[in-house]
């Protein structure tokens, strides 16, 4: 029976750390009798602190009435300090999925400090949890901040509308699988719309990018990217077990199906896949996912997604070209139905040295200010050189930036 668990009595010091998004577990009750220092029994422990801060969470994460269950898995713990994955699950049939974390936990003075992915606190504890976080955890958990490591020590702030992700779509590369839903929540309707839902193939679900692997309970795995990226894959069978392993793309990560042992509803096998940055599920559409752009519709669900100027709506096919390069384009001609003309300079007053077809895949050497046109994303005179020395207009091509996509030449 799925259990409802209801708020406990919180002194005001735990009000005001949960105020900050960090929770204070305290060694022992301030009504207990007193204990010797030395007493280890008075350390309540990392998962009843994750517990504990969990039930502050559903209160913000989960629609008013939802019966959640706290779920902590603590995967390591050393030297004062604990890891694992902390789960609100909900009961199988229900409207709303499971909400899900990484947690980092550290016991200070008597009491566990514990943070989630996308909490303000959590990179802060990340970058100091050597004893249980790997060197390319930490790295990765910081860009969850909101900035990314580079190199010598300096951060570079994550582009706003930048939409590149150098993901495919969740499933093998050449193959054509169904989006049965266009973009919606992740818990249907609700919003940011950060989810699609794909069925069809060998029903082999792969990891659109390589990164690390959570398993966030039996059916869920999450992939941690970079630039702030996670992907979420829900309702899986057979999936993988895994605590921070390191996966490739195209990783086997399970079947489609419909597996809601941590809570919510599935009908027909399918993937639920969903997109996250810095530590919150985002607006999916817009984004790069196998060379296809999806876009929102009138209502959760419906939608569509964009190749070139080739456009399939939800419930149609999607080929999955593999990931678009991080300096590469699509051309798009914006529905004309004829070839781009290519030309010698940034300009139409240059000479026409070829054409590209529309859908085709180019790279991007640099580029370039020249006349102005018109596509489907608005105005511009920026112009693209690319890899075979010839021009054209950026209106005319996709790649998920407003503005050069590798410098100016």
């Amino acid at each position: 029976m799925f259990r409802r668990f209801t708020a406990v009595a919180r002194t005001c010091t735990l009000a005001a750390a949960l105020a900050l998004g960090v929770t204070a577990i305290p060694a022992a009750a301030s009504a207990a009798p007193a204990v010797s220092p030395a007493a280890p029994t008075a350390d309540r422990g990392p998962t009843t602190a994750v517990e504990e801060h969990l039930r502050g969470k559903a209160r913000s994460a989960m629609r008013s009435g939802t019966e959640t269950e706290p779920r902590v898995s603590v995967k390591r713990q050393a030297g004062g300090w604990a890891f694992g994955t902390a789960v609100l699950a909900t009961a199988p049939g229900s409207s709303e999925l499971p909400q899900g974390w990484l947690f980092v936990a550290h016991r200070e003075n008597g009491a566990w400090k514990v943070a989630l992915e996308g909490e303000a606190a959590f990179t802060g504890l990340s970058t100091r949890a050597e004893p249980v976080l790997r060197t390319a955890e930490r790295r990765a958990f910081a860009s969850t901040g909101g900035t990314t490591p580079a190199e010598g020590g300096m951060t570079t702030q994550l582009a706003n509308g930048d939409y590149r992700t150098g993901m495919a779509l969740p499933f093998t590369v050449g193959q054509t699988w169904y989006m049965t839903s266009g973009p919606h929540g992740w818990s249907g309707s609700n919003t940011p719309w950060s989810s699609l839902d794909f069925a069809g193939g060998d029903q082999i679900v792969r990891a659109a990018r390589g990164g690390t692997a959570y398993t966030m309970c039996k059916g869920w795995v999450r992939v941690v990217h970079d630039r702030g990226y996670a992907t979420d894959y829900y309702h899986l069978v057979s999936n993988i077990s895994v605590d921070g392993a390191a996966v490739a793309a195209g990783a086997y990560l399970g079947y489609t199906g419909n597996d809601v042992t941590c809570g919510g509803s599935s009908s027909g096998r399918h993937v639920h896949f969903a997109l996250r940055q810095n530590g919150n599920y985002i607006g999916i559409a817009g984004h790069d996912f196998g060379r296809w752009r999806p876009e929102n519709g009138g209502a959760a669900y419906s939608g569509s997604a964009l190749h070139g100027s080739h456009r399939v709506a939800a419930g149609g096919q999607l080929y999955n070209y593999g990931a678009l390069g991080f300096t590469q384009g699509i051309i798009d001609t914006n529905g004309s139905g004829t070839a781009l003309n290519k030309r010698s300079g940034p300009g139409t007053g240059y000479a026409v040295v070829g054409t590209v077809a529309d859908g085709v895949t180019v790279t991007v050497s640099c580029s370039g200010n020249g006349t102005t046109h018109t596509g489907r994303y608005g105005s511009t005179a920026l112009w693209n050189r690319l890899s075979d020395g010839t021009w054209v207009s950026d209106a005319y091509m996709w790649t998920g930036v407003n503005g050069p996509v590798n410098g100016y030449c």
